[in-house]
């Protein structure tokens, strides 16, 4: 098919990269989005998140009349949909954001017309997308009841990348490429291959749903047991850091590091789109995300213990202990907040504590509005190590690795990464 403009929903994370690389092939892009912010400030070349080299492509794609934002969607060749897939309720999925998308876009499709699916999501969401376009429109042929001659191709394309590395990895990673025919993989082959360098790998929809939920969840049953890990060598008096260090000497065992909990926009969120779908058979899966679910009220108990032991040398109310949060990203070295255990933590340490809670998150320049009315104050990691009578490391962020183990004498520290352990 030829491909003279392509749309963009949802100018986050995933959709703004990927258009930004789109527009950098020379093809014509609008984003849409329902940030009025996002917009201007795309509109401006500028960018709204925190991405290396991004902002050089967007301002270039922009310049150059490649690429620009607005809320309401027109016709294109070619319709990608990268909005958010969270859950609700008893971790069910909210396809509520695809639904809206699948609105905004019906009116503008013509024959020919390709529609992507990049957001991740249960297995049959992208049936599902499919079945509301063909209920906006029944003056079109969808896949499920005209097959290879459809008037719309409905494919699924799950991203795979990795925070702080996405430009790169949107070029470079393999694909899955997921059709409601084989012609509609087909087709989104030919649109991957336009800028990815990596293998377009083909396969019906619903397996490529299930392909992405498996990569994450797989993360998460071993970080599960890293995490699991840590609890027991504090019951048991033992250095897991050493531990995990000695166990990995063995050639065939790899095991992760335990940290304060696990977030960001996949791993927390999508094991439990496998659980919801087959709650009998995914035990393990379920299991891991209880163990990871629960870590941070772990650190918080271990904070609390630090804070008691403070308060009975100094002759301090607990409350008064002044407690400084290092990190609130869900990962290192960015700016995304998204289900993150840091900012849960630190969130559950306002409520006791208010404006003795300072944090250190280098990658933001203002507090999250329930950090911020608690009285924490964001401040900086000088300023924090100085104040502070227990430091707690909740994000191994860069800055946060070159402070040496000479400046927190006299302060307790709760270290969830790792990083002071053995100096």
């Amino acid at each position: 098919m030829k491909i003279s403009k392509v749309s963009v929903i949802g100018l986050g994370y995933i959709g703004l990269p990927t258009a930004a690389v789109l527009a950098s092939r020379r093809i014509p892009v609008i984003g849409i989005d329902v940030n009025d912010h996002a917009i201007e400030t795309i509109n401006r070349g500028e960018i709204h998140i925190e991405e290396p080299e991004l902002d050089i492509l967007v301002r270039a794609a922009v310049s150059d009349g490649l690429l620009r934002a607005s809320r309401d969607c027109e016709p294109a060749d070619v319709f990608m949909i990268a909005v958010p897939t969270p859950f609700k309720g008893e971790h069910e999925p909210d396809l509520s954001y695809i639904e809206a998308a699948a609105n905004s876009i019906a009116p503008h499709l013509r024959s020919g017309n390709l529609v992507v699916l990049e957001s991740t999501s249960p297995v049959g969401a992208t049936e599902q997308l499919a079945a509301w376009l063909a209920a906006a429109r029944p003056d079109l042929t969808f896949p499920a009841t005209h097959g290879a001659e459809s008037d719309i191709r409905v494919a699924h394309c799950p991203e795979r990348v990795l925070p702080g590395r996405v430009l790169h990895e949107i070029v470079s990673n393999d694909r899955i490429i997921g059709g409601l025919t084989p012609r509609c993989a087909q087709e989104a082959r030919g649109l991957y291959k336009l800028f990815v360098a990596g293998e377009c790998i083909l396969t019906d929809a619903r397996t490529a749903e299930l392909c992405k939920l498996t990569e994450n969840s797989f993360r998460d049953v071993n970080i599960a047991f890293a995490n699991e890990l840590s609890l027991i060598c504090d019951r048991l008096d033992i250095n897991v850091w050493e531990l995990i260090r000695l166990a990995n000497r063995h050639p065939r065992v790899t095991i992760l590091q335990p940290g304060p909990g696990v977030g960001g926009h996949c791993i927390a969120v999508d094991p439990w789109f496998i659980v919801s779908q087959a709650p009998e058979e995914a035990q393990m899966i379920a299991t891991a995300r209880r163990v990871n679910d629960a870590k941070p009220d772990w650190v918080i108990a271990q904070v609390r213990k630090a804070v008691d032991e403070v308060a009975t040398e100094t002759g301090k109310q607990p409350g008064d202990v002044r407690i400084a949060c290092l990190g609130l990203a869900f990962k290192p070295d960015i700016d995304d907040l998204r289900e993150s255990p840091a900012l849960s933590i630190a969130q559950a340490l306002a409520q006791r504590h208010g404006d003795k809670l300072i944090v250190v998150e280098p990658h933001i320049k203002t507090l999250p509005a329930a950090l911020a009315n608690s009285g924490a104050k964001l401040v900086s990691l000088d300023a924090a190590i100085d104040a502070a009578d227990v430091i707690v490391l909740l994000v191994d962020h860069k800055p946060f690795k070159a402070v040496e183990t000479s400046q927190l004498r006299g302060r307790r520290v709760v270290d969830t990464r790792g990083v002071w352990a053995g100096r």
